[in-house]
């Protein structure tokens, strides 16, 4: 009867995953039902016989009617019987559960051991808190769901640090579910893990939870998860990419797979914000507490210190004065956001949805009073972020600048990247705040840090539609024309320098003037030069590098010298160590080991080929190369390379140069090695990737310039360099980067002869190199 029954439940089971037409909430209703239903008929069978009372109790997710395709079973048998007895009508109930295949997390417990257990375990505590009676005694559970909760509110000052400080432990390892292209929809922070939490916070009486509708971006987050458990198969509930597009399909009013993203981190800020208020709320109101814990209750009036026209800070919150009058007041929003940013305070919930529902928008343009009040708040360093987002959820920010909704959550499907489209903006402006001393005009860098990516999420060249965009914006926000001007600028050309820096020979005065007749202004050139910084900065640790810097420092310095009149430096002559390796005979290798990086100098009688070898070793023996230059004296010639180890140490010289040296003379089979070594990396599942991209322009009057892009791995520059010499064509200087899993290398080429390539020979080189790479 047993096996009919959970073939019955299974069959049945299976209908609802698959039944077309039912939406998230429905399914999870009926899913709930229908396992309450046939637990009924299991319990009502395994307790016949039974002669004290039973109950049997959902707790967690299946408590709360969350279950999906995926979903274990948590269940709680509650008795007042003997061990004997509790462990037969336990087997007897457990059993037929797994032989329907259904996952079960399960405990037997009197009332008293079961609060025992909730005292001791928070996870225990929160999932009880949920507890509903599925069959049998419900007083059973309901004595226990009174003490448990009495025990919670008893205790929550104490516990709630503790859960506070297993929160954050969740957040550092799963990350913010609002940031990540994956993100975990029940782990990472913002997810279903913390709406829970956020019930148990308030059921504690500490304080109330803010009422911003996280009810409904809980209720979309378990959308997603239960279109993810069903047409995965599986109880993961991790959002990968190759998942989205189906679960987009899947999803009523879903678009694509990009709007399902953008719809997840909204629905996980929201519920994240909702925790950073409620945690900030906890740990205000349990400090109080506790300073007054031993003091004589009397009564006190809050103390409320002044911070702006209209602004006081109240028990740690700014708050609004008495007398202040939004309705009135075009400043207010703007001078209470700046007061609290600055004074690393928040806003306090009941004052924001103030400013947002009795709040008059500033005149256009802005006064200057609001404009300043604006710069102030960009300038107020990490704390903006948490002042910005109260803002943003409360549609402030999209009432302020207009199109700024188009940017909002939208994902950035880009190893480079760490955060979404408009949090990248707002951590810009962090990092800009920390650089402000380098410039004449802080508000215009300010400013700017927070437009530079407006124009994203639209369709085009996003530095040109965001030029156009920050142009309304600059003239809303009133600032005079020569600055509106400036914004524009800097918008438009924010990629210059670090582009220019990384894929142009700075040496090249064409290359140094095309920069400056762009940017017309050192003023500009400064403000460009930090924002590239703070972009770098606010991007990831893959683009800040101290290399990357140093090359945008140098090509900012040469502009500069040509905006003052200055001659450019003279490319540099040979240095004593180029001279030394060029008089000696045979194969020459020196290494420089620097704090992040190693300069290797290698000096050999010049053939076609030779830096494809060298490349090919530096690879052999885990070196990346960062940039390669080329010096050739008569028929010896002289490579600088700065490379970093892939891991760990760089090699001993004396291996490096060994290597070298039989490369050289033909004794140490590059390509043999590179290709035992891409056998074996073919052992792992094949990934398909993005076609590689090959352009050759014109660089000098005496090179042209080879630009590929393509994704990383190992050989990479070997197999480049080899099939340009397969080409006929002479590398003269390099420069690498790579940039998350994508390489953008330059090579700076000439002919035989040493001048620049002709178009014949151009389309040839491109052809050859791109079949090399596509081989």
């Amino acid at each position: 009867m047993d096996g009919v029954v959970a073939g019955d439940f299974a069959s049945a089971r299976n209908e609802l995953v698959r039944r077309p037409g039912l939406s998230g909430p429905g399914r999870r209703a009926a899913m709930t039902a229908l396992t309450d239903q046939w637990l009924g008929g299991l319990f009502t069978a395994a307790t016949a016989t039974a002669k004290d009372p039973f109950c049997l109790v959902a707790i967690g997710g299946y408590g709360r009617g969350e279950l999906t395709a995926g979903s274990d079973l948590d269940l709680l048998l509650l008795h007042k019987s003997g061990a004997t007895e509790a462990g037969r009508v336990a087997e007897a109930l457990w059993y037929p559960i797994w032989d329907a295949g259904q996952r079960l997390d399960h405990s037997v417990r009197t009332v008293s051991e079961a609060r025992r257990l909730a005292s001791e375990d928070l996870k225990v505590v929160l999932g009880m808190l949920d507890l509903r009676a599925v069959a049998g005694d419900p007083a059973l559970a309901e004595q226990l769901q009174s003490v448990v909760l009495g025990d919670w509110r008893a205790m929550a000052e104490r516990r709630l640090p503790e859960l506070r400080d297993m929160v954050l432990a969740r957040r550092q390892r799963f990350g913010e579910a609002s940031q990540l292209v994956e993100p975990d929809l029940k782990e990472s922070y913002g997810g279903l893990r913390d709406a829970t939490i956020l019930r148990g916070v308030a059921a504690s009486w500490v304080t109330d939870v803010p009422h911003n509708g996280h009810g409904d971006a809980v209720d979309f987050l378990l959308d997603v998860r239960d279109s993810l458990h069903r047409l995965t198969g599986s109880s993961s509930d991790r959002l990968l990419m190759q998942e989205q597009d189906a679960i987009a399909e899947d999803l009523v009013g879903v678009r694509d797979a990009d709007a399902l993203l953008r719809a997840v981190y909204d629905s996980a800020r929201r519920i994240a914000y909702a925790s950073d208020v409620t945690w900030h709320h906890v740990d205000r109101l349990t400090r109080q507490r506790q300073r007054t814990a031993f003091r004589p209750i009397k009564r006190r009036t809050a103390v409320r210190l002044p911070l702006a026209e209209g602004v006081v800070m109240q028990e740690g919150e700014v708050v609004l004065a008495l007398e202040a009058k939004p309705a009135r007041d075009e400043g207010l929003v703007l001078r209470a956001a700046a007061a609290a940013a600055q004074g690393g305070l928040q806003l306090s919930p009941h004052t924001v949805e103030r400013l947002a529902t009795e709040g008059v928008e500033p005149a256009v343009p802005w006064s200057r009073e609001v404009r300043e009040s604006f710069v102030s708040l960009l300038g107020s360093g990490p704390a903006l972020v948490g002042v910005w987002e109260a803002l943003d959820q409360s549609g402030v920010i999209s009432r302020l600048l207009p199109g700024w909704d188009v940017v909002r959550s939208a994902p950035q499907r880009n190893a480079l990247h760490k955060y979404t489209v408009d949090r990248h903006l707002v951590e810009t402006a962090v990092q800009a705040s920390a650089l402000t001393r380098n410039v004449d005009r802080p508000d215009l860098l300010l400013v700017s840090a927070l437009l530079h990516d407006i124009g994203k999420a639209r369709g085009g060249d996003h530095s040109e539609v965001g030029a156009r965009i920050a142009e309304g914006l600059a003239q809303r926000m009133g600032f005079a024309d020569d600055d509106a001007r400036a914004i524009v600028a800097l918008v438009r050309h924010h990629l210059l320098l670090a582009d220019t820096a990384t894929r142009r020979d700075l040496e090249d005065p064409v290359v140094v003037n095309g920069v400056r007749d762009l940017l017309g202004d050192v003023a500009v050139l400064d403000l460009l030069h930090e924002l590239t910084i703070a972009d770098s900065l606010a991007t990831g640790p893959t683009v800040a590098t101290e290399w990357r810097f140093g090359l945008i420092g140098d090509l900012v310095e040469r502009v500069r010298a040509t905006m003052a009149g200055r001659a450019l430096p003279e490319p540099p002559g040979l240095t004593e160590q180029q001279q030394v390796a060029l008089a000696q005979r045979g194969v020459w290798v020196l290494m420089d080991v620097r704090d992040a990086s190693c300069l290797v100098t290698v000096a050999a009688p010049d053939r076609i080929g030779l830096l494809s070898l060298v490349a090919g070793v530096l690879s052999l023996n885990r070196l990346n190369v960062l940039a390669a230059k080329v010096t050739t004296v008569g028929d010896r010639a002289v490579q600088e390379w700065t490379v970093r180890p892939a891991f760990g140490d760089p090699p001993a010289v004396e291996q490096l140069s060994d290597d070298i040296r039989r490369a050289v003379d033909g004794t140490y089979d590059v390509a043999a090695r590179l290709a035992r070594r891409d056998a074996d990396y073919a052992r792992t599942p094949a990934v398909a990737y993005p076609e590689p991209n090959v352009a050759v322009m014109g660089g000098t009057s005496a090179t042209t310039v080879l630009e590929v892009r393509a994704h990383d791995q190992p050989g990479l520059l070997y197999r480049v360099a080899q099939s340009v010499s397969a080409a006929d064509v002479t590398i003269v200087g390099a420069k690498v980067s790579t940039l998350g899993s994508d390489a953008v290398d330059v090579f700076f080429v000439t002919d035989p002869q040493g001048n620049r390539l002709g178009p014949d020979r151009a389309a040839a080189l491109r052809t050859t190199v791109l079949a090399a790479l596509s081989s």
